[in-house]
Parts: C-alpha cells; sequence; structure tokens
C-alpha cells in the first residue's frame, strides 16, 4: 500500500459528529495553553496523546505513530513532577508496547476498511487480569511510599491498572475502555493536584478530562461494533 492509500484509509470511516468533535477537542487545548503561557511541552504530550486515543478509537493502526511521539514526553514530565510510576510506565513499557502493538493490529485489519477487529476476553481471563492487577498496586503503593512518590495510590493504581489497559489495547480487547475510564479520572485528579502545586500543566489536565470523556465514547462504540460481529 502506497503512503497517500494508507492515509486515505486511516482518515476513512469517520462520522459527521466525529469530524466535528475530535478536532474541536484539539483546538480547545491548543488555544487554552497559549492563552495561559502553559508549558509547550505538555501541550505537544496532550496534542499527541489525544490524537493517539482518537484513532486508537477508531481502531486505525496509525495511532501508534502519535503514541510514541507522546509517550517519551510525558515521561519527562512525569519525571519533573515527581510521578515516578508514570516514568517508568511511559518510557520503560508504552514505547516498546507501541511498537508491538504495530505488529500486532497489522495482522488483525479488516480488509476492506483496515480497520483492527474488536475481541472480548473469557471470564475466567477477566477475572486472571484484574486479580494480578490489584495485587501490583497494593505492592507499587508501598514502594511510592518508600520513594516519597507524590500520590502513592493513584500513581501506582494508574500506572498497573495502564499497563493492564495497554495489554488488552494491543490484543484488541474491548475492556479495554473500562480501564481507561478509571485511570483516566484518576489521571485527571492527579494533574490537577500537580497544577495546583504550581506545576505549569493545564494542558496535561485537560489531556486526562479529555481522555476520559473518550473512553466513555468509544466504550459504546466498541461494545456496539462487537454486538454488529
Amino acid at each position: 500500500m502506497s503512503l497517500l492509500n494508507f492515509v486515505k484509509a486511516e482518515l476513512s470511516g469517520w462520522g459527521k459528529l466525529e469530524k466535528i468533535f475530535f478536532p474541536m477537542e484539539i483546538l480547545l487545548i491548543v488555544v487554552l495553553s497559549f492563552w495561559i503561557g502553559d508549558n509547550k511541552l505538555a501541550l505537544v504530550s496532550a496534542i499527541c496523546g489525544i490524537t493517539y486515543t482518537i484513532f486508537a478509537g477508531k481502531g486505525k493502526i496509525s495511532c501508534y505513530i502519535f503514541g510514541m511521539m507522546g509517550t517519551m514526553i510525558y515521561a519527562y514530565l512525569a519525571f519533573k513532577n515527581a510521578l515516578f510510576g508514570n516514568l517508568i510506565l511511559y518510557a520503560c513499557y508504552y514505547f516498546p508496547m507501541e511498537i508491538i502493538g504495530i505488529l500486532q493490529w497489522k495482522k488483525h485489519l479488516k480488509k476492506d476498511t483496515k480497520v483492527v477487529k474488536k475481541t472480548q476476553l473469557l471470564p475466567k481471563e477477566l477475572f486472571f487480569y484484574f486479580g494480578i492487577a490489584f495485587l501490583i498496586t497494593f505492592l507499587g503503593m508501598i514502594i511510592l511510599r518508600k520513594i516519597d512518590g507524590a500520590t502513592p495510590f493513584m500513581d501506582s493504581f494508574t500506572t498497573v491498572f495502564s499497563v493492564l489497559g495497554m495489554l488488552l489495547t494491543v490484543k484488541r480487547c474491548v475492556e479495554q475502555w473500562y480501564i481507561w475510564l478509571v485511570v483516566n479520572a484518576l489521571s485527571t485528579i492527579m494533574w490537577v493536584q500537580a497544577y495546583l502545586n504550581g506545576s505549569n500543566c493545564l494542558a496535561t489536565v485537560i489531556m486526562w478530562a479529555t481522555y476520559f470523556i473518550l473512553a466513555i465514547y468509544f466504550l459504546v462504540e466498541w461494545k456496539k461494533e462487537l454486538k454488529k460481529d
């Protein structure tokens, strides 16, 4: 497939509401960021992150390109704000998994639309994944307290369940959106606290709030598609 045909395929299949709402979300962040003089790295990270989420929600493999661009920027911001769990998550897990995601999704694209095929976990898989995640969250909270992390519980929870969410994203599972709902809500609270403590990161706060809204939207969309299939 030529580059032009690839771009056309990635930009196809968008509804009228999506064509309006998604660009408006990105424009809102850009305008607010420049208005308050926000950190420009936070702005670029927010744009890349939201674009990644939108394209992932639409089942477009190009989501991982935007994901890799935003990952290392966000890792740097997490380091600057003492969010060590998020730092490790983005630099050492997300980036490699985004590469794996490209390879895995490429094997499961629908021939006609070039949209990835969706899947759903079995009950025993659901119990296994979530049980392990809660156990590691507790252990992570203890470690982060020892190294004076800014928000041990939320940092540990969002880190561990983001690991699981990314894994389920690569596996194309609808359950990922339930995880992102909770993770995005807690991450919004975590970054609001960082902003109130003097960090120049309003764009990051808005980014996580936008993620929360998008998670609700794509959870509904993926469930609809699974019913059709």
